[in-house]
C-alpha cells in the first residue's frame, strides 16, 4: 500500500527514503535511516526487521547480503517489500509474490524506486526518473520531488493518507526528519511543511553542535526569511490551579 524513494546523493554523501501510503503514521513503521544507510521495509512491515535490516548495513553488509538474510528468516517473505541503499550507494530490493499488485521495484544508480497497490509500473519509473533528474538538488528535494512525480502519475488507486521525509548526512542525528500521520492529501501537505522547514535544516545541524546560535526566529530574520509561527495560548487559571509561587 506504499511507494517509495530510497536514496543517495553522491555529491553529498546523504542518504534518505521518502515515502507515500494510503495508511496513517507510515513513518513509524516503514522507514529506517542511518548516516551509514537507509533501508524501507513495506508492505506488511515489521519494524523489527527493518531496524534489523539497518543494524546490519551499519555494520558494513552489502546490501543484498542484507536483503537475503532477511528474507531467509522470515516466514511471511512474500508479503514484505525491502529497498536498500549505503553509504557507498550500492542498492539492493526484494518483493514478495504475496505483495498486492501492482507492486515492483527499480534498482537504479544510487536509488530504490518501489511500490505496492500502485496504479500501475508507471509509478515506480515516474519516481525512479525523477530521482535521477535531479542530480544536482540537496537530497530532502530529491525526494520530495520523486515523492510527487509517483502521485502525479497515479501513486495507489485508493488514495494516499500519510507521508513522510527522513535524511542524514555524516551525523549521527537526522537532517530532516518530516511527517504526515494522516491528511487527505499527504504528499502535498508535506510539500507546504518542507518548504516552511527547508531554510532551517542548516540551522538545527549546527545547534547541535554550537548552543550558542541565537534563536531561529533572530536566525531567520538575519536570513531574511519570513516565516509564522504559533501564536500564545491565552493562560486560564480556574479554582485550584496553582499560581506563580506554588499558591493557589
Amino acid at each position: 500500500m506504499t511507494f517509495t524513494i530510497v536514496g543517495r546523493c553522491k555529491r553529498t554523501g546523504h542518504l534518505g527514503i521518502g515515502i507515500a501510503t494510503s495508511s496513517p503514521a507510515v513513518m513509524s513503521r516503514c522507514v529506517h535511516v542511518s548516516r551509514d544507510g537507509a533501508v524501507a521495509f513495506q508492505s506488511v512491515p515489521d519494524p523489527r526487521l527493518g531496524a534489523l535490516g539497518l543494524r546490519l548495513v551499519n555494520e558494513g553488509w552489502w546490501p543484498q547480503k542484507v536483503a537475503d538474510e532477511l528474507v531467509a528468516m522470515d516466514k511471511w517473505s512474500g508479503k514484505r517489500q525491502i529497498g536498500i541503499v549505503n553509504a557507498d550507494g550500492h542498492c539492493a530490493a526484494f518483493t514478495g509474490k504475496s505483495n498486492v499488485e501492482w507492486a515492483g521495484h527499480i534498482v537504479g544508480r544510487d536509488h530504490v524506486a518501489m511500490g505496492n497497490v500502485l496504479a500501475g509500473p508507471e509509478v515506480a519509473i515516474a519516481i525512479s526518473e525523477e530521482f535521477l533528474a535531479g542530480s544536482k538538488l540537496d537530497l530532502e528535494d530529491r525526494l520530495l520531488r520523486a515523492i510527487e512525480a509517483g502521485r502525479d502519475a497515479g501513486g495507489q488507486a485508493e488514495g494516499q493518507t500519510s507521508a513522510g521525509l527522513l535524511v542524514y548526512g555524516r551525523e549521527t542525528y537526522s537532517r530532516c526528519d518530516l511527517r504526515v500521520d494522516v491528511s487527505e492529501e499527504p504528499v502535498k501537505e508535506l510539500r507546504r511543511i518542507y518548504d516552511w522547514y527547508k531554510p532551517v535544516i542548516p540551522y538545527y545541524v549546527g545547534r547541535a553542535k554550537n548552543a550558542m546560535v541565537p534563536r531561529i526566529k533572530d536566525f531567520l530574520k538575519k536570513e531574511g526569511v519570513k516565516r509564522e509561527f504559533g501564536k500564545p495560548v491565552p493562560v486560564t487559571r480556574g479554582p485550584g490551579v496553582l499560581k506563580r509561587g506554588g499558591k493557589k
